[in-house]
């Protein structure tokens, strides 16, 4: 065989080795990729996403859409090859499997928890919408879960609205653990409750839940600490003046809630919040209308512009990161609070476009 030949053919050998051993090879990585966008003040899996009753809506225009990020699975080992190819691809990042998926946490432990925050999410979305809009509604702070093996479990359930501990009025969340905390290990506390089954009748009937009883739970030792605990964790449960329900399947996180917040306001005040124009964003959104940082900016980017966005709603937070790789045609638009969004939205629509609040990567 002809020398050149012959090393022509190690070569070749050589390579299907290698290549073998990269597809064979599993690295500790995941992917992250442009997920699809959804406008919030359209139809998806042909209903509407934002479905508003008891209450008069208005035609809306235009896009207020959410952006997503699809990744791989936590059951899913990347190859060499496939890290590399992710690597040096643009529309597509590649990250430490733990940064997805800490503490060895499983697919269905993130769908689960994605699941909660979504449903989170969608609750302060409708708040912050009804705050900026100056629309009533009422809250009341509850037993959001109760931990197993807790002095709890069996006597306060998810859903007990607490009215009072010790005697003390609640008013918000926060108040259940610091009384709970003046007490020591092994002391007794006294929970004035509606229980929830009493509470759910008393709400679908309109009506303010006035039977009450009192519980005595008897407090341990933190885990963390020597602080009291009962084993609870406490929420607020909002109660509003007609009826808002966000449908859309197979999407988790806190990160759509801008825009569902953006959505509703649009749905419920006569115009086009856009003016017909096309705008995508993310952001998470609390009860008082402050928005938050997410993960995967850079994808959400990309996914945004694929779908034909010019103007992109961009948590303060996630500006800098934002800022280092914008794609063409894309204007990068900071927010902090829903009131930013809305004043933004309000130059959008009339042009003003030179005064919006730019990201900067700096």
């Amino acid at each position: 065989m002809p020398r050149r030949t012959a090393t022509m053919l190690a070569s070749t050998l050589v390579l299907i080795a290698l290549l073998c051993a990269g597809v064979l090879i599993k690295v500790p990585y995941s992917e992250m990729s442009p997920g699809p966008t959804v406008n919030t003040l359209g139809d998806a899996g042909g209903e509407p996403v934002l479905q508003i009753s008891g209450r008069k809506t208005y035609p809306t225009s235009g896009h207020l859409n959410m952006t997503t990020v699809r990744v791989t699975g936590a059951d899913y080992n990347m190859n060499i090859v496939e890290a590399v190819y992710g690597w040096l691809a643009h529309d597509s990042v590649v990250v430490p499997h733990d940064t997805l998926y800490p503490d060895g946490k499983t697919e269905e432990q993130s769908t689960q928890e994605n699941a909660e925050e979504f449903s989170q999410s969608q609750e302060s979305a409708k708040v912050s919408a009804l705050a900026e809009l100056g629309i009533p509604y009422s809250s009341r702070t509850i037993v959001s879960s109760v931990i197993k093996d807790s002095p709890s479990e069996g006597t306060l359930h998810a859903g007990d609205v607490i009215k009072a501990v010790d005697g003390t009025e609640i008013k918000a969340p926060e108040d259940v653990a610091k009384l709970v905390t003046k007490h020591k290990p092994g002391e007794d506390v006294v929970f004035t409750l509606v229980p929830a089954k009493e509470a759910k009748a008393a709400e679908k009937s309109g009506k303010e839940p006035t039977a009450t009883e009192k519980v005595t739970i008897t407090t341990r030792k933190s885990d963390e600490g020597d602080r009291a605990i009962v084993g609870i964790q406490a929420g607020t449960d909002h109660t509003f003046p007609f009826t808002m329900d966000i449908k859309l399947a197979d999407v988790g996180g806190p990160s759509a809630g801008l825009m569902f917040s953006l959505g509703i306001v649009d749905k419920l005040t006569p115009g086009s919040l856009t003016g017909g124009k096309f705008v995508a964003g993310t952001g998470t959104i609390d009860d008082k209308g402050e928005v938050g940082p997410i993960g995967g900016i850079e994808m959400k980017l990309v996914g945004a512009r694929n779908a034909g966005a010019r103007y992109f709603l961009t948590p303060d937070q996630n500006c800098a990161t934002a800022a280092s790789d914008i794609p063409s045609g894309l204007t990068l638009v900071r927010v902090k609070t829903i009131k930013d969004a809305t004043r933004s939205l309000e130059k959008i629509r009339t042009g003003d476009t030179a005064g919006l609040p730019s990201c900067s990567a700096s």
